[in-house]
């Protein structure tokens, strides 16, 4: 059973930066960081496997890192340059799996999620 427990969220002016961790148990994997604007759609940020292979949704692009330490079973998101419209809670998401696919950023991809991260940009 795999348990997920995100941290790092908060307030930020535009222009700001935070950066998310997310601590995970397994051993190859495909993880993700999703978010859930206010009265929106849940949607797929950015991706990446235990092979480092990393995928990113366009709205985040140049702006958002993800990253991991494999030592630490840990998960980063590295934001900067937020933007009102980033304001959103964030979760983080796995499958075990030995690569992320093409529909890795896909919420019905993921088998387990973390309890999410409010991140307000205003």
């Amino acid at each position: 059973h795999v348990q997920l427990v995100e941290s790092g969220g908060g307030s930020v002016q535009p222009g700001g930066s935070l950066n998310l961790s997310c601590t995970a148990s397994g051993t190859t994997y495909c993880m993700g960081w999703f978010r859930q604007p206010p009265g929106k759609e849940r949607e797929g940020v950015a991706a990446i496997d235990s092979d480092g292979g990393i995928k990113y949704a366009n709205s985040v692009k140049g702006r958002f890192t993800i990253s991991q330490d494999s030592a630490k079973n840990t998960l980063y998101l590295q934001m900067n340059n937020l933007r009102v419209e980033d304001t959103a809670m964030y979760y983080c998401a796995i499958r075990i799996a030995a690569s992320c696919p093409s529909d890795a950023l896909r919420g019905d991809y993921h088998a387990a999620w973390g309890q999410g991260t409010q991140v307000t940009v205003s």
